[in-house]
């Protein structure tokens, strides 16, 4: 986030107020952006898979089990790297940006307690977007999730020093462990592992609402998907991994992981060759069992056996994994790029467009991740065109990839235009609106600093 320019702000004897210092481009951390535009490619990926509204699905209720062997290659490619290793990522990179946020405030000069109140404001925000978002467009929101889970851990932990916060994570990680692990230990002592899960529960991706043929019958089932997991499931997930991996991102962004790699490489290297190596391990039996390559009971592949169990839990360590992957990547492009300055290949410059095309959509990931659901839902469902009652799964994939490269180049050219996203520049207004002007004859309140806009 970037410090937003002041050219027009009044003096500081009018708006008792900070003057914020603007950022020079040059120096926003790339690793964060980059991160984020590569996470939305990720996303889409899953997203639109769900709306293979013609497929047969597996005990799982998410991925299909039809197709040729390039839709089961993509079927076990996502199961493996993508479902539940996704959103951990998602959830690091918005703790990491919530403390970047606060530690900014504070450093120009706002107190800690307007700060809170700030990031407060705009996680209640993000939880109305992401009821719109659910209703109108994608039943499978996360924007409306993780602003309820930063309205809490955000008032809980923000302020919190180092060391407590450090030991916080050791609880959050030994709680996390001890509630996952409880039920698989307590099936395998019983000897009824197997049968752990419900095989005849209904497909998780029917709560998406694309197969209705009638917007309001589809906009109903989208919305109470949508309350129930910003209203049940992020509570439920506050003793979960999301709190986990938040409370990551909020001491990672403490030690300035990501806006200085070069300084964590030993961390970042065991976090990148664990963190995937784990992951991927976890996912395995799931992606083998899925394509038909080991037989194991429906029960325990369903969204409650054993299997999605361990995916779950392993799929924290593979979305550390991948953050430590491009903050690596980082680290390696800033020494190129030191030791090439002044030459231009065409190679080269290709390379640097690429890796300033996807940052830019990190820099607006919010617009983005809703302009997909724009893009395609309407293409997909069956209450618009119905598209995707005639795709499979990879083509599907080259579907949700080509969406992902329109925002790219949408976001390519609001960058060279200097244009921020237009859902950010509205949730920039809402947080920062100045507040009221006192009755006439009033001198002006001389309460606590408003705090310093940032983007």
């Amino acid at each position: 986030m970037t410090v937003e320019s002041t050219d027009d702000a009044p003096p500081r004897s009018e708006a008792h107020a900070p003057r914020p210092a603007a950022v020079p481009p040059g120096e926003r951390a790339l690793a964060p952006d980059l991160a984020r535009g590569l996470m939305l490619l990720f996303i889409v990926l899953s997203n639109t898979a769900f709306h293979l509204t013609a497929a047969r699905h597996g005990p799982s209720g998410w991925q299909p089990v039809d197709g040729g062997w390039a839709d089961h290659a993509v079927q076990f490619s996502m199961i493996t790297a993508l479902d539940l290793r996704v959103y951990p990522l998602f959830a690091f990179l918005f703790g990491y940006g919530m403390m970047q946020l606060f530690l900014r405030q504070k450093a120009a000069g706002t107190s800690e307690r307007d700060a809170v109140r700030l990031l407060r404001r705009r996680s209640l925000c993000l939880v109305v977007i992401g009821l719109l978002h659910a209703t109108l467009l994608m039943g499978g929101d996360i924007v409306g999730f993780y602003g309820l889970i930063s309205l809490v851990l955000g008032w809980l932990f923000l302020r919190r020093g180092d060391r407590a916060l450090t030991w916080w994570i050791w609880v959050a990680a030994a709680q996390y462990v001890l509630l996952a692990a409880q039920p698989v230990v307590e099936a395998a002592l019983s000897g009824e592992l197997g049968s752990l899960g419900d095989a005849g529960a209904e497909p998780g991706a029917e709560a998406y609402g694309a197969g209705e043929a009638n917007w309001l019958t589809a906009a109903g089932t989208r919305f109470s998907t949508g309350l129930f997991v910003t209203f049940a499931a992020a509570p439920l997930s506050l003793v979960g991994g999301a709190y986990l991996i938040f409370l990551l991102g909020f001491w990672a962004a403490r030690k300035r992981v990501l806006e200085e790699p070069a300084r964590h490489l030993p961390l970042l290297r065991r976090t990148a060759v664990i963190g995937i190596a784990v992951g991927w391990l976890g996912a395995l039996p799931s992606a083998l069992a899925h394509v038909g390559v080991i037989t194991v009971p429906d029960d325990a592949q369903s969204e409650s056996g054993a299997l999605t169990v361990l995916r779950d839990v392993t799929g924290n360590a593979a979305g550390l994994g991948y953050v430590a992957v491009v903050a690596l990547f980082v680290a390696w492009w800033t020494r190129r790029g030191s030791r090439r300055a002044g030459r231009k290949a065409g190679a080269a410059v290709v390379a640097s467009t690429a890796v300033t095309a996807v940052s830019a959509v990190g820099k607006r990931s919010l617009s983005c991740y809703l302009a997909h659901s724009l893009l395609f839902a309407p293409v997909l469902a069956a209450w618009g065109l119905g598209l995707g009652e005639h795709l499979t799964s990879a083509t599907m994939a080259l579907f949700a990839v080509g969406v992902w490269l329109l925002t790219v180049a949408g976001a390519f050219a609001m960058e060279r235009a200097g244009l921020r996203g237009p859902v950010e520049v509205a949730l920039r207004w809402v947080m920062y609106r100045p507040r009221s002007p006192g009755k006439p004859g009033e001198a002006p309140s001389r309460g606590p600093r408003q705090p310093v806009r940032q983007g």
